[in-house]
């Protein structure tokens, strides 16, 4: 509230440091100390979710604050940018339980007087305690905390600048002690600080006001020597940062955070067909695989360390226009279709294709895979083939042409003739209820994950409604964004509650093009969560295609380590590298057809990445600081072809540096220079490092030279080693 004296709820922080000592003036002069900088509060640790409703994104709890004004000008203080803000307030900011959450605002204040600044915040199940702010020291009048969320649902916070009566007096008496003044100079400061210490004797803790109220005493003890009248309160300087006394306590509007389950962030995608997992019939062609057959391949999934499995769309496929293999306009007697080409008179999408089972045997597939420690995410592709139910039922849900036909889906020159694309403004509340509808089917069913095909197709706002619709019902439901698009879309998405998104990265070829391009993300993080895919479906990248087993490797090793959550499609273990001519994905795609592999004679064969996939996931399982996106930093190296980065865990200390070369031929050597704060080391200090992928271990300091063979390892994985 605006002009308010009021006092503020205890905080967890940490003291600032220790004042000086001052003496009467013939006495050597005290140096004053810096403005505090305490470390951030202790956080509360992470708890499961709440059972209680969150509100979803679209829809803010009210305002921590007692008040907020609209402009700079009608506030007591100024408090400005307020980080992180999701266009002004319109969106959420993201965050995952447990994550630290930097929040920071521009605020000052007219004359010497001290300013303080906190966060105020609150979670579904009520207020957690204010975070005391530090002052940037870098002229930019930036205030920063972090807050550590530890519930799923709808947050908030607001932050909060006032006068702070007792650190203006703190600096100033020991000005004044600096430039010789005494007893007689100080009485007004003396007479103040005794005034505010009555005051906070209401606010601090009740193991300190015996110490705030000895103080007071202490500085009206006209008789004591100077020294003697104002240490004890200066002893306070600790205590009263942690619980100030507050003046004109001035809020910001609040800001929306919404917070969603670890997975949101840190997770490892297998991308699997069902149907190509499927027995061999008498004479050994591949039989269409069920749910049942499928399942016998999880543990293999869950063994390399992956922890949800993707299916594409596994509905009903459209027999009318189905087309055939590579994507043949005319299918052959026998073939699959694409399983983007939803419904038929067998159903649609609250149906399950009968050659892969029945809603029973889907069920009994999601419970083997949370056996197995994974879980199940669809795909939601909202288009249809000729013969979906709802072409009938619903034709105002499509295109109708001039000529009486229903538009097709076209990305020219490619042509989809066996899918119709909905139209989502001939009826947008019929198309809105029913897809509400199908979504909660499945999630009713279990499936607590989407991947959304071509979300970009569709109008942004539906896509808005539609996720906090579900998340009013279901907070721990994710969405996957499909859309390799412009970047205003993609951003655009993850403003209105997608929470993750497919990006870019199958394109940056060089290590000048992945740093730049992981930096952009970082910087949009509290919006985008990036999702990092060597290879989909669609997707077979140029260097993949001839550049070797090393590529391979190189490509899961850049995914895997810079981004929290990665994935792979099936095959990418085996190397499947030869493309359809003159494009960028598979021949013999499995979109059209069954494609079975011989997973378990090719891994005895020396010939599976899969081992390998495996210990990459058993990596950023032991370690933490990979399990963040903010925390990515980049390091110099003088080989434009090899690339080094390091994250760290506040929590843990942990420590993990990449060294990577994005060579898959030569023997590449490096030299690389640390940015030693960036990993919490002085300049000058030296550490033990291990290889994660061969147990080597190495001294390494600010200045290291690196070899890295493409034919051996093509990168460093390297954890800091404890002390001790």
């Amino acid at each position: 509230m605006v002009g308010n004296d009021e006092p503020m709820r205890p905080q967890p922080a940490a003291p600032p440091p220790a004042a000086p000592r001052p003496t009467p003036p013939a006495a050597p002069r005290p140096t004053p100390p810096a403005a505090p900088r305490p470390t951030p509060p202790a956080a509360p640790r992470p708890t499961p979710a709440v059972t209680s409703q969150p509100t979803p994104p679209a829809a803010p709890r009210p305002s921590p604050a007692a008040a907020a004004t609209t402009s700079v000008t009608e506030r007591r203080f100024p408090i400005e940018d307020v980080r992180p803000t999701v266009d002004g307030g319109a969106y959420p900011a993201k965050a995952v339980v447990g994550e630290h959450v930097p929040v920071s605002a521009i605020a000052y204040r007219e004359g010497h007087d001290a300013l303080g600044c906190v966060v105020t915040w609150r979670g579904p199940d009520g207020e957690r305690p204010a975070a005391r702010m530090t002052a940037a020291d870098d002229g930019t009048g930036r205030w920063h905390a972090t807050i550590k969320p530890d519930a799923v649902g709808s947050w908030e916070f607001a932050v909060e600048a006032f006068a702070d009566p007792y650190l203006t007096w703190h600096h100033a008496v020991l000005a004044k002690i600096e430039a010789g003044q005494g007893t007689e100079d100080l009485a007004n400061d003396i007479a103040r600080a005794a005034a505010v210490l009555d005051r906070a004797v209401a606010i601090v803790p009740e193991e300190h006001t015996a110490a705030v109220k000895a103080a007071a005493d202490a500085l009206r003890d006209d008789d004591a020597p100077l020294s003697a009248r104002i240490e004890p309160a200066l002893d306070l300087a600790p205590v009263l940062w942690a619980h100030p006394v507050r003046d004109l306590v001035t809020a910001s509007e609040p800001r929306p955070l919404w917070v969603d389950r670890t997975r949101a962030l840190f997770s490892a995608w297998y991308e699997m067909f069902p149907r190509s997992e499927g027995d061999a019939d008498a004479n050994g062609r591949a039989k269409h695989g069920t749910f049942a057959t499928a399942a016998r391949r999880l543990p293999a999934i869950a063994q390399m360390g992956f922890d949800i499995v993707y299916l594409p769309p596994i509905h009903p496929i459209g027999k009318v226009n189905r087309k055939g293999r590579n994507n043949s306009l005319r299918a052959a007697p026998g073939d699959v279709g694409s399983p983007w080409a939803i419904g038929s008179s067998e159903g649609g999408h609250d149906a399950i294709h009968p050659e892969l089972g029945t809603l029973a045997d889907f069920q009994t597939f999601i419970a083997r895979a949370r056996e197995a420690g994974l879980e199940v995410a669809m795909d939601l592709a909202l288009q249809c083939a000729p013969d979906h139910p709802w072409v009938s039922t619903h034709p105002e849900w499509f295109t109708t042409l001039p000529d009486g036909t229903i538009a097709y889906a076209e990305n020219p020159p490619k042509k989809y003739q066996d899918i119709y694309p909905m139209n989502f403004d001939n009826d947008p509340d019929g198309i809105r209820a029913e897809i509400r509808r199908v979504v909660l089917h499945w999630v009713a069913q279990g499936v607590k994950v989407f991947r959304v095909d071509n979300p970009h197709t569709k109008p942004v706002n539906f896509w808005h409604w539609l996720i906090a619709e579900v998340k009013a019902v279901d907070p721990d439901v994710l969405f996957l964004a499909e859309a390799f698009t412009a970047p205003p879309m993609m951003h655009g998405l993850g403003r209105v509650g997608f929470t993750q998104s497919y990006t870019y990265f199958s394109w940056r070829n060089t290590p000048a093009e992945m740093r730049e391009y992981c930096e952009e993300l970082v910087a949009s993080a509290d919006h985008m969560r990036p999702n990092f895919w060597p290879t989909t479906p669609d997707i077979l990248p140029e260097p993949l295609q001839h550049a070797g087993p090393a590529m391979f490797k190189i490509r899961a090793i850049l995914a895997s380590m810079l981004s929290p959550s990665w994935g792979i499609y099936s095959g990418y273990e085996l190397y499947e590298n030869v493309n359809r001519l003159g494009a960028e994905e598979l021949l013999d795609n499995e979109k059209y057809e069954l494609r079975p592999r011989a997973w378990a004679a090719r891994e005895a064969a020396g010939e599976s990445l899969a081992p390998y996939l495996g210990a990459l996931n058993a990596i950023r399982g032991r370690h933490p600081a990979l399990h963040w996106l903010g925390n990515l930093r980049f390091h110099t190296c003088d080989n434009p072809t090899v690339l080094c980065f390091s994250k760290r865990d506040e929590d843990t200390g942990d420590i993990v540096i990449v060294a990577v070369s994005f060579d898959p031929q030569n023997v590449q050597w490096a030299n690389v220079s640390l940015d030693m704060p960036a990993l919490g080391f002085d300049w000058h200090q030296r550490f033990t490092i291990r290889d994660e992928l061969t147990g080597a271990v190495f001294d390494w300091g600010e200045h290291n030279a690196v070899r890295l063979d493409p034919f051996v390892e093509p990168a460093h994985i390297l954890s800091v080693q404890p002390v001790g």
